[in-house]
């Protein structure tokens, strides 16, 4: 019997996933690590089945195979999905009653990363779990190789299609929406439903090419927006779409080409949800604006703040009941009608039945909400070792001063100009800050308040240049 172990880069097990560069920090033989050690604990408890899919990334035909092959030699059965957007193979995990679903997928890293992402049973897979993975491997803590288990190809593209498509409810309006999936994986599940939808549909960058050629496949990035912008205008679209590279996350553009941030689609979403679900809570992230959490006490929900992280605030919702959940990142998690799992497709065809029901323009309902200034997200360097002491200092320093600060997610200061964020980064040795004002000057008041805490624990200010931002 052939002994099994295996060390990984130590950079790539990460929060929320596994991630790395394609012959630096991954390689094929880590595919087959996490197949095995992964399946190892999906079989230890009695699991039966697993599915998998894959982005259209260049390298990620190379590590499907031998993922398959390490949840074979668990002895599972394993059902392959295919080239997929990522809530695609969440999806299949209810469809197929799967015991686990592992997708190969580099998210919107640049071209040459790829990673693995996991749900075990229908909840997701991350923190110490993901760790976990990595000491088995180096212990060789994996199940026997009794039973070789068995693989087989799945096309669940129609259903879920058809089951996405049975949630719209915009009626007959017609539409002209724009589309950009970015050469993504969720190119071809886009083409399906721009073609089954009322309305007039333009899907731009809809081949999936793995070297990205048109832009970088993230739409928190306001210059990957552009081409959709303009295509908006060309047209003269109610609204644009943009997908990350895995389809788990969506920008969206209204009809005079402003960008709607995570944070204000979800008031649009949350305003809808909340006809249905009086009292609901709806949760967001640290970074969120408070505009959001004011916009649905407003519709009589109750706005929670969570940590940021996908995988965290699906735990969330699951405690909660919540019926919808978002993040800035532009993660939409529906349980509304929807299986709790950040899906943008799925968000996009919920959106559009919404705009379709307005009287007036999406730029109107994004107009229309309180104005404040802020800086877009700010992300700057700090030691791995350092991180979180950091917070930790601020922290103290904030109660000895007497500040008001929420502490959920690093801290989150309010005062009477607004508030200002610094948090540990969860992937990355980095801390991350935002600020949020009602004015110019208090802006600058709170980006003081900032760089003074950071400079007490020795760190220099972030770079504010062209960081501000009405929204």
């Amino acid at each position: 019997m052939t002994v099994f172990h295996h060390r990984f880069h130590p950079t790539v097990l990460r929060e929320y996933d596994i991630r790395g560069i394609v012959g630096q920090t991954l390689s094929p033989e880590d595919a087959f690590a996490i197949g095995r050690c992964f399946g190892s604990l999906v079989a230890r408890e009695g699991g039966k089945r697993a599915a998998v899919g894959f982005d259209g990334r260049l390298s990620s035909p190379d590590l499907e195979p031998q993922l398959v092959a390490g949840l074979r030699a668990c002895g599972l059965e394993v059902v392959r999905i295919g080239l997929c957007a990522t809530p695609m193979l969440y999806f299949a995990a209810y469809a197929l009653e799967a015991d686990g679903a592992v997708m190969v997928t580099g998210s919107h890293n640049p071209p040459d990363y790829n990673g693995f992402k996991m749900m075990k049973g229908r909840k997701p897979f991350f923190g110490a779990q993901i760790q976990e993975i990595g000491r088995m491997a180096a212990e060789g803590d994996v199940v026997p190789v009794s039973i070789e288990g068995s693989d087989r190809h799945a096309d669940i593209a129609e259903d879920y299609a058809a089951r996405v498509l049975q949630d719209y409810d915009g009626g007959e309006r017609r539409l002209k929406v724009v589309w950009d999936p970015g050469n993504g994986s969720a190119c071809d599940i886009t083409k399906v439903l721009a073609a089954r939808l009322p309305g007039e549909h333009f899907v731009i960058n809809g081949d999936v090419d793995g070297t990205f050629p048109n832009h970088h496949p993230d739409p928190t990035v306001a210059k990957n927006l552009e081409q959709l912008i303009a295509e908006v205008a060309r047209e003269r679209a109610d609204l644009g779409i943009a997908f990350d590279g895995d389809g788990d996350r969506i920008g969206v553009v209204d009809n005079e080409g402003h960008i709607l941030f995570g944070d204000q689609l979800l008031v649009v979403l949350a305003r809808d949800v909340l006809r249905a679900h009086p009292g609901a809570t709806v949760i967001a992230d640290v970074k969120a604006s408070q505009v959001l959490f004011d916009e649905v006490a407003k519709a009589g929900g109750v706005p929670l703040m969570w940590k940021t992280g996908h995988s965290l605030i699906k735990a969330k919702m699951a405690e909660t009941g919540s019926p919808l959940a978002g993040e800035m990142s532009g993660h939409i998690f529906f349980a509304d009608k929807w299986y709790g799992f950040d899906d943008a497709p799925y968000s996009a065809v919920r959106l559009l039945g919404i705009v379709a029901r307005m009287a007036e323009p999406l730029s109107a309902v994004r107009a229309a909400l309180p104005q404040v200034i802020n800086t877009p997200e700010l992300r700057f360097d700090c030691a791995e070792d350092r991180k979180f002491a950091v917070v930790q200092e601020v922290k103290a320093r904030l109660a000895a001063e007497g500040a008001r600060v929420q502490d959920v997610d690093g801290v989150r200061v309010l005062t009477g100009d607004g508030w200002w964020l610094l948090r540990a980064s969860n992937t990355q040795a980095v801390l991350v800050a935002r600020c949020e004002a009602g004015s110019e000057a208090g802006l600058e008041r709170l980006k003081g308040h900032l760089s003074r805490q950071l400079q007490a624990s020795g760190l220099a200010a972030p770079d504010f240049s062209g960081a501000n931002a009405g929204h």
